[in-house]
């Protein structure tokens, strides 16, 4: 009885500290909050147009306090009534996590998930960071559940990360930080010291990693990745050597949202939360109390700059070098598209134009990805895919967002991570 009462004071714990540790030292400026409302707006008002409920909008929603009332509920039911037989582990972790954020019993697919992690194993020791993303949402989902019997299988999967060689990327490394946070801060009472220091030595070298690529403007890898970098860094326990101005990554990215950077659901939802002073570390302690649904007066956005109706020309190069691929080429087009339109109309002139030019879209929660061009397709297994590049830089926007201007060069360049 005595030591059902210690674990239970430990947990409790162990919930103050992270919900104290997620108070970073930056927030928002009174002046700057209708920007933030904004995209706030913009991603709630996608909920009804979406064709799948996307659990991160869900959980980004709750975390922030939603405004659109009717879009939350209809969101948490979709997501209550949604099939996840076939959903990896990492969707399954973010789909579980939104329903606790919901305070909604995830049943079952907790014990699934936990049976999932148990039998995961990476491809190979040599397997890149990235592929970490999943199990590691999965490993958080896991451990604001059920902490004492998700120990073990969170101590393998650190023992893993340990033995890759493989630098972590922004993304990857900022979740893997969470969830090595969370079971850091919620070993039970009475575990082995051992499973701590394992915890803290994986965490130095991943934010160590994840250090490494804080910028000069404060942006942490790119500006879609820093809401997650923005989330690890405020909780870890184990600090990096290069100080973080978090103040300044704040600002940086209130400036990119005036930019109209942020126009994407799923980005939206990835950047929400630490705006809000928020992290996923937060969501066992959402309040589910009725709140009133009041809808935020929508900042008046920069009006775009007037444009002519001219058209320009875009020059789009299609690449396959890579060996062991069947067909290898590289074909370049010019195309003329009206000023002001996104890459994909510069994809769909060229495929209009030659049939070469063939490409296959899909819709992810990022939005429409292009993963089949010339009927060569990007593979998980082969870990290829197209990606596209401005120059010789490579875009942060997707082929239905990105604006190219007059006389830039396009490659899509069927690459391996």
């Amino acid at each position: 009885m005595a030591r059902a009462a210690l674990q239970l004071l430990t947990l409790l714990w162990a919930a103050t500290r992270t919900s104290t540790q997620t108070r970073s030292s930056c927030s928002v400026p009174s002046a700057e909050q209708p920007w933030v409302d904004g995209i706030q707006v913009i991603m709630e008002n996608s909920v009804i147009n979406s064709t799948s409920p996307n659990p991160s909008v869900l959980i980004a929603m709750n975390l922030a306090g939603a405004y659109n009332v009717e879009a939350q509920k209809l969101l948490t039911f979709d997501l209550m009534a949604s099939d996840t037989a076939d959903l990896t582990a990492g969707q399954l972790g973010l789909t579980i996590m939104a329903l606790t954020s919901s305070c909604r019993d995830p049943g079952d697919k907790v014990s699934t998930l936990r049976t999932q992690m148990e039998n995961w194993t990476p491809s190979s020791l040599g397997s890149y960071a990235s592929t970490f993303y999943g199990p590691s949402l999965a490993i958080l989902a896991l451990c604001q559940n059920h902490p004492e019997t998700t120990l073990p299988v969170a101590a393998r999967f650190a023992k893993t990360l340990l033995a890759s060689s493989s630098p972590f990327d922004v993304d990857a490394g900022a979740v893997a930080t969470l969830a090595l946070t969370c079971m850091y801060n919620r070993i039970p009472v009475g575990s082995e010291e051992g499973y701590r220091a394992l915890f803290a030595q994986l965490l130095k070298k991943i934010v160590e990693d994840i250090s490494t690529r804080i910028r000069d403007n404060g942006l942490i890898g790119d500006v879609y990745s820093t809401g997650l970098a923005m989330q690890a860094l405020s909780v870890t326990p184990e600090r990096p050597n290069k100080q973080w101005d978090c103040q300044q990554t704040m600002d940086t990215v209130l400036d990119e949202i005036k930019e109209g950077k942020f126009q994407n659901s799923m980005s939206i939802a990835q950047i929400l939360p630490s705006l809000k002073g928020k992290t996923y570390l937060d969501v066992p302690q959402v309040s589910c109390s009725p709140d009133q649904e009041v809808q935020p007066t929508q900042p008046n956005f920069p009006s775009p700059v007037p444009t002519s109706a001219s058209n320009i020309t875009v020059v789009y190069t299609i690449s396959n070098q890579l060996r062991g691929v069947e067909l290898l080429f590289n074909v370049t087009i010019s195309v003329s598209v009206k000023k002001g339109s996104v890459l994909l109309v510069v994809l769909e002139e060229a495929q209009r134009r030659n049939p070469k030019f063939k490409f296959e879209t899909r819709m992810t929660s990022w939005g429409l990805e292009v993963f089949s061009i010339n009927n060569i397709a990007g593979n998980v297994n082969d870990k290829t895919y197209w990606q596209f590049l401005s120059g010789k830089t490579p875009l942060i926007e997707g082929v239905a967002d990105y604006i190219p201007f007059n006389h830039e060069h396009i490659t899509a360049n069927f690459t391996q991570y």
